[in-house]
């Protein structure tokens, strides 16, 4: 069963999994669907139809908009905003106001175990591959490769990080955790897992 604080507004159209919990003044919206013990932050929204998966992090004030979707295991920082928009306005040439109508939602995918920095703009539509970090403040244009360390404005590849979260080091021609100590190899612009780490 999910916990929902008073102060929050979950539309009754949204499936929220066993022991996911809503805090204070957060939104979610219809047909949003969250998997189990996910956890969405004071103020934070959930748009319509967003689909995110089991054990992943909202934080306070992060914004996802539909048509999002987030994988297992993903956190999303304070203040993060995952847009919608390609070419947003207000109004249209003639000058009147736009309504939902007038658009075609685009959305921001997050494969499993990845993290978005606090303050981070992932400017649809983009994918974020698994397990890759975005640095606190980064603005993603580009779609982003599995592991990927990512920081600035825009967004570029400054480094690879492993399952555990940590920066990986270069070492007799493959990558390895400092942590874990798992390897991975590199192939270009894609890192993947060691077959030595099964």
């Amino acid at each position: 069963m999910a916990d929902v604080v008073e102060s929050a507004d979950v539309s009754e159209r949204a499936t929220l999994g066993d022991g996911t919990k809503i805090w204070h003044l957060a939104q979610v919206r219809e047909d949003a669907v969250l998997g189990a013990n996910c956890i969405v932050g004071r103020g934070a929204y959930v748009g319509t139809g967003v689909t995110i998966g089991e054990n992943t992090k909202i934080q306070n004030y992060a914004l996802v908009y539909e048509p999002a979707v987030l994988g297992r295991g993903v956190f999303i920082g304070p203040a993060v905003v995952l847009t919608n928009d390609t070419y947003p306005r207000s109004i249209s040439p003639d000058g009147s106001l736009k309504s939902a109508h007038d658009w075609t939602p685009v959305g921001v995918t997050i494969q499993d175990g990845a993290s978005i920095g606090a303050r981070s703009v992932c400017v649809a539509p983009v994918t974020i591959g698994r397990w890759a970090t975005i640095a606190a403040g980064a603005v993603v244009v580009k779609d982003v490769p599995a592991f990927a360390l990512m920081a600035g404005v825009p967004a570029r590849r400054i480094g690879w990080v492993g399952k555990a979260g940590h920066p990986l080091r270069e070492q007799d021609g493959r990558w390895v955790c400092p942590q874990t100590g798992d390897t991975y190899v590199q192939n270009g612009e894609e890192l993947t897992e060691s077959e030595e780490n099964a």
